[in-house]
């Protein structure tokens, strides 16, 4: 019996050659869907682009908080209309210096651009550097999303702390799956395709091991892309995106699929 495994690229609407390399990977029938930033002045074009294929590959929207401009603009968590980096905004909201009804204003913006470009709700729902793991996302999915919704699944966490990497994922999702669960959402778990991005050889190994290992409600994560200068002035993981799209689309990585008789699983599964 084939089995099935879910891939999904993160960061779709980041840069046109990321958007590009991911079109060209779903349309090769190498990933399952992708996840979309949607706060970028080239989102509606982007989006144009992408909505063809919504149905057939999952299209989610990845939640951002951190090192982009704010859509929902200047605010305790964005007071000069940038978001801050990762560390400074996980203990000063747990603190109170940073407004719930802030970040939840920059996700509201978020998804509604989303759904206003798309027509639809998002297939799924995960975070850029993981931000829906905290808690004052969790906060604001179970009031976006009530009970008896059309809910969007949610990206889940590792299974294991295999590395210091992924101990530090673990550590900020502790609890998430549970509760996320028992507030009625579908979760994709175990959450794999993490490792060090500045060893960029280390990728081929971890997808091989998605290949022999992950199982159908399990979920591998990567960021392929073509290197623009948008990318560059945006995101500091610039070369290490060629290296996954070169691998992914390699006939290497479909002879290794063969072998193993897996499939990648499309946007309905």
């Amino acid at each position: 019996m084939t089995r099935r495994i879910r891939l999904i690229a993160d960061d779709y609407g980041l840069a046109p050659g990321v958007s590009a390399a991911i079109l060209d990977l779903l349309d090769r029938g190498r990933l399952t869907g992708t996840s979309c930033m949607t706060g970028f002045p080239e989102w509606e074009g982007e989006a144009a682009r992408i909505k063809p294929l919504c149905g057939r590959v999952a299209v989610g929207l990845h939640l951002t908080l951190t090192d982009q401009l704010a859509v929902a603009g200047r605010s305790s968590l964005a007071p000069e209309g940038r978001l801050p980096p990762l560390r400074a905004l996980a203990l000063p909201v747990l603190h109170g210096h940073i407004a719930e009804r802030d970040v939840h204003a920059e996700l509201d913006a978020q998804y509604s651009r989303f759904v206003e470009a798309l027509g639809r709700r998002p297939a799924f729902v995960d975070g850029h550097q993981h931000v829906h793991f905290l808690p004052v996302v969790r906060t604001w999915l179970r009031a976006r999303f009530p009970e008896g919704a059309d809910r969007p699944a949610l990206r889940g966490a590792p299974a294991l702390a295999v590395s210091s990497k992924v101990a530090a994922i673990t550590a900020l999702a502790a609890g998430f799956n549970r509760s996320m669960r028992n507030a009625g959402f579908t979760l994709f778990e175990p959450l794999t395709g993490i490792y060090d991005w500045r060893q960029p050889e280390k990728f081929a190994s971890v997808l091989q091991a998605a290949v022999e290992a992950l199982p159908e409600r399990g979920l591998f994560m990567c960021h392929p892309g073509h290197v623009d200068e948008t990318l560059r002035a945006r995101d500091t993981m610039q070369g290490v995106r060629e290296v996954e799209f070169a691998a992914l689309a390699s006939e290497a990585f479909g002879a290794s699929l063969a072998r193993a008789g897996v499939a990648i699983m499309d946007g309905k599964g």
